[in-house]
């Protein structure tokens, strides 16, 4: 069995982005790999959250967690500021690290670009992501295409490690789908699906309702022609939601283009198979969200595993350096 690490923030209810580039594929990795999946809430201190929010919606990521499917007894789900060993090894590799590759992360140019003000945090974060992937000697990292930078950043501070002070780290792998990597705006179809940018009506959180969800694929932007095409280039909204569908169906988006002759119809069935995916979802989110005991006993115990790997990671790095013992 791979070692795979991936994580989500807990800034809002998470959405339909985050169950087919994430949640759904980490729920099929559970029985076939060694499975660590966490929720990055020390991340989400990058944007502007109330401490009560964060509190509230890590709880709501970690049942959102355990209703797409994640099993406390075959994965290991925690929450990454309850392993200390995660901020630790991001000192270490921000020493690593240079301040010129982070100004080159494309996110941090994106999030920061006309604010007079920037969060060290937001430039940061890249070196505190490798440390989380890289503190489980994690082989294979599963992620959206836009983490593509920050999982090659990873391997590079690795490499670099291991070169300045011997083989401390597994050198990890991004693990990209090829359907559904990147769900984009209902409303904004050149721009990702994302709790921090979206607006309202672009998102399908996992709890809507199957009336919000028909609302919101009804009124996705497309464009004038009807002519139901996938490409992404030309057709940016039409390409989502068969992109979508396809993620939903299984079949290919310009098969599925074929199938239809007008945006209806194509809006119709992708409203339909939305609808049917999260139902499930939905159910077991709101059993789980009246039961928050449930919820941090799965992440107690997920911790304790957590950190029985993470600890002797962390040794081993600083030992490399020539940190006292």
């Amino acid at each position: 069995m791979s070692r795979v690490l991936s994580g989500i923030q807990p800034s809002g209810v998470l959405h339909l982005g985050n169950y087919l580039g994430a949640l759904r594929r980490w729920v099929q990795r559970q029985d076939v790999d060694d499975a660590y999946f966490c929720i990055v809430d020390l991340h989400a201190l990058t944007l502007d959250i109330e401490p009560e929010a964060l509190r509230s919606q890590t709880l709501d990521a970690a049942a959102s967690y355990l209703a797409a499917g994640l099993d406390p007894d075959r994965a290991v789900l925690f929450v990454q500021s309850h392993v200390p060993e995660h901020t630790s090894l991001s000192w270490l590799l921000e020493c690593t690290a240079s301040y010129g590759e982070l100004l080159r992360m494309t996110q941090f140019k994106d999030k920061g670009k006309g604010q007079a003000s920037v969060r060290a945090g937001l430039l940061t974060y890249p070196v505190l992501m490798a440390a989380d992937i890289l503190v489980y000697d994690a082989q294979r990292v599963p992620v959206g295409d836009d983490q593509r930078q920050h999982i090659e950043l990873a391997r590079n501070l690795a490499i670099r490690f291991n070169g300045r002070y011997g083989e401390t780290f597994v050198v990890p792998a991004a693990d990209i789908p090829d359907v559904g990597a990147r769900i984009m705006d209902l409303q904004q179809p050149t721009k990702k699906m994302s709790k921090s940018t979206s607006t309202p009506q672009g998102l399908i959180n996992l709890t809507d309702s199957p009336d919000e969800i028909a609302r919101k694929v009804r009124r996705a932007v497309t464009d004038t022609d009807n002519e139901v095409r996938y490409d992404t280039e030309a057709k940016p909204g039409i390409s989502n939601l068969l992109e979508i569908l396809a993620s939903a169906t299984g079949a290919g988006p310009d098969e599925l283009a074929d199938r239809f002759s007008d945006y209806g119809s194509l809006k119709g069935a992708v409203a339909e198979a939305v609808i049917e995916l999260l139902r499930p979802v939905r159910e077991s989110y709101e059993e789980l969200s009246s039961d928050p005991g449930t919820v941090r006993a799965a992440l107690a115990k997920g911790a304790e595993k957590a950190q029985s790997v993470a600890g002797p990671v962390l040794a081993r790095a600083q030992d490399a350096v020539g940190l006292l013992k």
